[in-house]
């Protein structure tokens, strides 16, 4: 019984040593985590005014029956997409309305 006695102190006490600095680490980590988040969405923020999509690639992958898509294809898609809202919101200004409705395309 004595050497059970002693085996399982010498387990908790290698369990209690381990977990020890696993605390500490993970204290030590925590800021560093945060700093680097909120520098990956500060640089995520940039990126997406530059590079964020209306259209949904997927989608217009899915909608393509016989034809492969080009990768320069879905920004020249959101460009003309782009164009249309802005001169379909153009007409419905001139009309004095403040609702896009499908006439104005």
């Amino acid at each position: 019984m004595a050497a059970r006695k002693k085996a399982a102190k010498k387990v908790t006490k290698k369990a209690v040593k381990k977990a020890a600095p696993k605390k500490k680490a993970a204290r030590k980590a925590a800021p560093k985590k945060a700093a680097s988040k909120k520098k990956a969405a500060k640089r995520g923020a940039k990126k997406a005014k530059v590079t964020e999509l209306i259209i949904s690639k997927s989608r217009t992958k899915n909608a393509v029956a016989q034809c492969n898509v080009s990768g320069d294809f879905y920004g020249a898609l959101d460009a003309f997409v782009r164009d249309a809202i802005k001169a379909a919101e153009n007409r419905a200004t001139e009309n004095g309305r403040k609702t896009l409705r499908p006439q104005d395309l």
